[in-house]
């Protein structure tokens, strides 16, 4: 009985979580039908290499040894980075966190003001909806890992430049390296063109499912869906669009085996 219990507690806070994201009823979206197609074909990201991911990778490692290096790539690399110009105006810098053995990995551009003063993704605006998100698919913020392809604020959070992502690229790698999340939801245009080596628009890409490429020793192949920013949401936040970015999370949770939520 009480299995019962907590599962429908569960569920209702489920309800409640994408009720909010939504901004009312929930209706559940129809599955995405689409099979992953091949990896896009376009010009490499920066800092691509056979050599750029170096660092802990498949199936033997043990929790333990991901958390270690983790932390040791944050407290001995990332913190004291001065690969590129943002390193001079920076606050902190921001790694990114959550499981290191996370099945789901959330990836962004870049930490915005909140975030490189508190050092933490996602604590801002944006972030607070992602965390609705993450609620509304049955999990929490601990049990994915969130991250930026750069580990620095841009000044006015502008787009990231070519430089600064060349700059962070082995970082990113080595973490999707160590995670091997199965899969990873990029969120707006940025993240999306450097993960998938590709200039097509989050517009198009968004609710397609897609491949993660050959860009660093041992992490293509993993299972990416791209959609919208959480910022984006929020400078739109029509029906249409958080209705999209719903159906895009559903895709996810059916990926993943987890339960889609059904409104009896």
């Amino acid at each position: 009985m009480t299995d019962l219990h907590d599962e429908l507690s569960r569920a209702a806070r489920q309800l409640i979580a994408i009720e909010e994201l939504l901004g009312g009823r929930y209706i559940p979206a129809e599955r995405n039908p689409l099979d992953a197609p091949e990896s896009l074909a376009a010009p490499a990201s920066p800092g691509a290499g056979p050599d750029a991911a170096p660092g802990l990778a498949g199936p033997d490692v043990t929790r333990d040894e991901r958390t270690a290096a983790l932390t040791a790539m944050n407290q001995k690399e990332v913190k004291g980075c001065t690969k590129c110009a943002l390193s001079q105006g920076r606050h902190n810098t921001v790694f990114g966190e959550g499981d290191c053995e996370a099945r789901l990995m959330f990836v962004g551009e870049a930490p915005g003001r909140d975030e490189d003063l508190s050092g933490r993704p996602f604590v801002g605006r944006a972030g607070g909806l992602l965390d609705k998100m993450i609620a509304a698919m049955g999990l929490s913020r601990g049990q994915v890992f969130i991250a930026n392809i750069l580990k620095c604020r841009p000044p006015s959070n502008r787009t990231p430049a070519p430089e600064e992502v060349a700059a962070c690229w082995d970082y990113l790698m080595r973490q999707i390296r160590i995670i091997r999340p199965e899969v990873i939801v990029t969120l707006g245009n940025p993240a999306t063109h450097a993960l998938l080596k590709t200039r097509t628009g989050i517009t198009r890409l968004r609710g397609t499912w897609q491949i993660l490429p050959e860009l660093a020793e041992g992490v293509a192949g993993i299972a990416v869906m791209p959609t919208f920013h959480p910022a984006y949401v929020l400078r739109y936040y029509t029906p249409q669009v958080r209705g999209q970015v719903w159906s895009d999370l559903q895709a996810v949770m059916n990926k993943l085996g987890l339960d889609v939520p059904k409104k009896g």
